[in-house]
């Protein structure tokens, strides 16, 4: 009975830095007791004197006297006779099969290993395990259940068993380590570390599961409204085919056009869903992969094999932006089909005339429009004239506005304008008050002077300091015209071309906002085009002009008109997707 009593106390003669049964066992004043050779070699490696075990600090060397009474109970320990090992398996279940591990001492065919020894990371079957049962030298060591991960469970330094973990340093570290290279760091027991990282993996976990929702929602919608669009897009066609037969002889190319632009869109919509469709998929298959690891690390009982990898593996994918494009599933065009009937008297015309197909932004529908052809006379020009005044509130004080804000001059002194946060306070320049989208539209201007830039902007361009973001044509906020050293040259986005061309002192501009269109003419007895720009304007163009020292520019009023000048109606269709008819006259 006291031999078994004597048998339970085996661990608490264990040497907390060797691990082994103490040998010369010494007591320092915290009351921990260790090798006497463990704790010199601790102590000599270190400046302090502290504890290997608690880490109780000394001022002077404790001096180290073997305890009596621990080695006469050690001495009778390791004459007390263990039990013996459990008896093993049948030998038809030593061997082992796909998935068991092997024992590391087996030759020939190897039977499955039913422990593994942490002191000697190796693994034994039943035959091999005895010596450990049975060799004083091996009955203290440390056995567990199979593990593959032995090695990753000793300090590669001290090759001693990690228990301790350094939230300084964030790694598994062992006693030897406590007292030689990790001095004054915060460390933990590697089982509150454990809970601690728990707690993150079930937030990481939950954010997971929010990220399938939202994604499997978001696919499933996407699906949906496919299948809405398909259904749509047959719908509109057998209608559009209806509509077209009755007016076949006047329309027909008007129908083949209108065809291939539905078509052209079903396709790029098409295309758009599947891209958001499959991206939703493969980060859908991301976060299942990544759940199914996180859970997985969760329930493993190795405290070791867990924070090792936590950091690796408890790390989301990067969570983009949520997909904000939207399929657009309704075609419809009943309004265009109504008022189909009645342009019988302009369908002559119509058929002649181009279809055009801008989409304003990711969030719009795609806008389908019957525009007449491009102008090729002055007359034609003419008939998309638009008044522009300038702004006297964002122009620059050297610049001076005149002849009822339509003429800009620069001079040597400043204008006594008031402060706007809209002014441009460093580049000589300003924009007009109206603007430009969604139609055509034409103006002149008089140049007088070395050097001047006529352009176009967004309402973002920057107005307050020395930056490109500011200049006209600088940037990808503008487009110019730049007369300057007796030439041409056109900017966009910081980038010149270089123009030969004679030079004229008027010039004509003439948008087409819809067709992402900008052309700057030499305005004389013909029209000569200097330059044209093809892009997709996304937002309203204001005018604007740039000036040198003693340069003006004059917004000009045609002087010639033609029978289709200003009030003169030109008929234009807007066909989207959603099913909108508007005409509009200039």
């Amino acid at each position: 009975m006291a031999e078994a009593q004597l048998c339970g106390l085996q661990d608490e003669f264990t040497c907390s830095v060797c691990l082994d049964t103490l040998t010369d066992p010494v007591t320092i004043p915290c009351g921990h007791s260790f090798c006497l050779k463990c704790l010199m070699d601790c102590w000599d490696q270190s400046q302090l004197c502290s504890c290997p075990q608690c880490r109780h600090n000394f001022t002077t060397r404790p001096a180290l006297r073997r305890t009596t009474l621990h080695n006469e109970v050690i001495k009778k320990l390791k004459k007390t006779t263990i039990s013996p090992p459990p008896s093993p398996p049948p030998p038809s279940k030593n061997y082992a099969g796909p998935g068991d591990m092997e024992c590391d001492f087996c030759t020939g065919k190897k039977f499955k290993a039913v422990k593994s020894c942490l002191t000697c990371s190796a693994s034994y079957c039943w035959t091999h395990l005895q010596p450990h049962y049975e060799v004083a030298a091996l009955k203290h060591h440390k056995l567990v259940d199979p593990d593959r991960n032995l090695k990753e469970k000793l300090c590669e330094k001290h090759q001693k068993s990690l228990e301790i973990f350094c939230k300084t340093d964030e790694m598994c570290i062992c006693m030897m380590c406590v007292v030689t290279g990790h001095k004054n760091h915060e460390m933990v027991e590697l089982v509150m570390e454990r809970e601690e990282k728990q707690k993150q993996l079930g937030a990481t976990l939950s954010d997971i599961k929010r990220r399938l929702e939202e994604r499997e929602k978001t696919l499933k919608e996407t699906r949906r409204t496919m299948e809405e669009m398909k259904m749509s897009v047959d719908r509109e066609m057998k209608e559009n085919e209806k509509s077209f037969t009755d007016l076949i002889r006047c329309i027909e190319e008007a129908q083949r056009k209108l065809t291939e632009r539905i078509k052209e869109q079903e396709k790029r919509e098409t295309e758009k869903a599947k891209g958001v469709m499959e991206q939703l998929e493969m980060e859908i298959e991301e976060l299942k992969k990544r759940e199914a690891e996180l859970k997985e690390l969760s329930e493993t009982k190795d405290h070791v094999h867990f924070l090792q990898t936590f950091s690796s593996r408890c790390v989301l994918p990067a969570d983009g932006d949520l997909l904000s494009y939207t399929v657009t599933a309704d075609f419809t065009a009943e309004d265009l089909r109504k008022e189909l009937s009645d342009l019988t008297k302009n369908l002559e015309k119509i058929s002649q005339w181009d279809i055009m197909i801008r989409t304003p932004s990711a969030h719009e529908a795609p806008v389908f429009t019957l525009q007449p052809p491009e102008p090729q006379s002055r007359d034609d020009f003419l008939k998309y004239f638009c008044p522009l005044t300038l702004d006297i509130n964002i122009a620059n004080r050297v610049l001076h506005l005149s002849e009822g804000n339509k003429k800009v001059t620069r001079e040597r002194t400043e204008a006594k304008y008031p402060d706007n946060p809209d002014r441009f306070d460093y580049w000589p320049q300003v924009l007009c008050r109206e603007a430009l989208t969604g139609t055509r539209c034409y103006w002149e201007v008089e140049c007088s002077g070395d050097f001047m830039m006529i352009g176009v902007a967004y309402k973002g361009l920057g107005r307050i300091g020395q930056g490109w973001d500011c200049g006209l044509g600088y940037n990808n906020n503008s487009w110019s015209l730049q007369w300057s050293h007796s030439q041409y040259s056109v900017h966009h986005n910081n980038k010149q071309t270089v123009i030969s061309a004679p030079y004229s002192p008027r010039i004509g501009v003439y948008l087409d906002w819809p067709a992402g269109s900008l052309s700057f003419y030499s305005v004389s007895h013909t029209m000569t085009l200097l330059h044209r720009f093809n892009t997709s304007f996304t937002e309203p163009l204001y005018p604007g002009f740039g000036l040198d020292p003693d340069c003006s520019v004059t917004i000009s009023h045609p002087i010639m008109w033609s029978p289709g000048g200003q009030g003169h109606s030109t008929l234009q269709l807007e066909f989207r997707s959603q099913g909108y008819l508007r005409r509009s006259c200039r």
